[in-house]
């Protein structure tokens, strides 16, 4: 097999508004006394955006790994251990059935203990810590809060982008948040970080080539989840196939025949997408602590 066996994809995303969202991150930061980034737990490296560490500066950080139920728990463990010889506090939850949300509050409060025992001193016991939430479109943010908060406080929805402009959402009389459009960066700094992000629906698939995602998403399932493809698909994926060669006998197992020989590779990329957003594949991670460096800004 080549070195890198992966097919090339020309992807870039980045709408206006998420320009102007930037915009009114760098201009609220100061109203803050710390961020909370939320990730996803599969994707922790490329759903992170390098710019909030620009953004968030000095400001006390909080890094929620969300989506821990769709994740491998081994790779999640590593993760944690990753981030947190950073020296970054770290949360793992399941903002879809509240899972870890309630240590929410208490996280906050530990990280910024200090600023706390600041208010005290300067008699201001009633002033409540603000916390300015982060992430990029489609990472569970708007669920996240709205469990936090107990009822529906920020809008959720399953599309990118939902959220577009800033929310002060009150949490108890001691913790308010600041909700922000979730927002990527003008470049990927890789094609397999707009792949990640396709896979997941943080990006809409369709602005990509659907086959080429779909096979280059099969070698990534080979190198780590095997067994997800024997399981799911009824073939042991073949070392020497390039991802096409993988897709098409899935198509076969499937009995996705357009024509005498010839296989439907389109319909089973969207068939294996689909089947992951449904977690039919498993819990798996996509992405390793050793894949790459990790800049926390930190």
């Amino acid at each position: 097999m080549a070195d890198n066996p992966y097919e090339k994809m020309n992807i870039q995303w980045f709408p206006g508004h998420m320009t102007k969202a930037q915009r009114m991150i760098e201009e609220n930061l100061k109203l803050v006394d710390a961020v909370c980034e939320i990730l996803d737990a599969r994707i922790p490296r490329s759903s992170r955006n390098p710019d909030i560490d620009r953004l968030a500066g000095d400001k006390p950080r909080l890094v929620i790994l969300n989506r821990i139920d769709l994740a491998d728990p081994a790779v999640t463990a590593r993760w944690r251990r990753t981030f947190e010889d950073k020296g970054l506090a770290i949360l793992e939850t399941d903002a879809k059935s509240g899972k870890g949300v309630k240590d929410f509050a208490p996280a906050v409060r530990r990280l910024l203990k200090d600023k706390l025992a600041e208010f005290e001193a300067k008699g201001q016991v009633g002033r409540p810590l603000r916390v300015m939430i982060l992430g990029i479109p489609n990472v569970g943010k708007s669920t996240f809060i709205n469990k936090v908060a107990g009822r529906k406080a920020a809008i959720a929805g399953d599309k990118p982008g939902v959220t577009r402009g800033k929310q002060w959402i009150n949490i108890d009389r001691g913790l308010d948040l600041l909700d922000t459009p979730g927002i990527l960066w003008p470049k990927f700094d890789s094609q397999e970080v707009g792949e990640m992000l396709a896979i997941t629906n943080a990006i809409k698939a369709d602005v990509l080539d659907k086959e080429t995602l779909g096979a280059n998403f099969m070698l990534r399932l080979r190198e780590y989840y095997p067994q997800a493809l024997t399981e799911r698909y009824k073939f042991s994926p073949d070392p020497d196939m390039n991802g096409f060669e993988l897709l098409e006998e899935a198509a076969k197992k499937r009995g996705f025949l357009v024509s005498r020989g010839e296989y439907d590779i389109e319909r089973m990329a969207n068939t294996l997408l689909g089947e992951y957003h449904d977690g039919k594949l498993g819990r798996l991670s996509l992405e390793q602590p050793d894949d790459g460096s990790l800049d926390t800004g930190k």
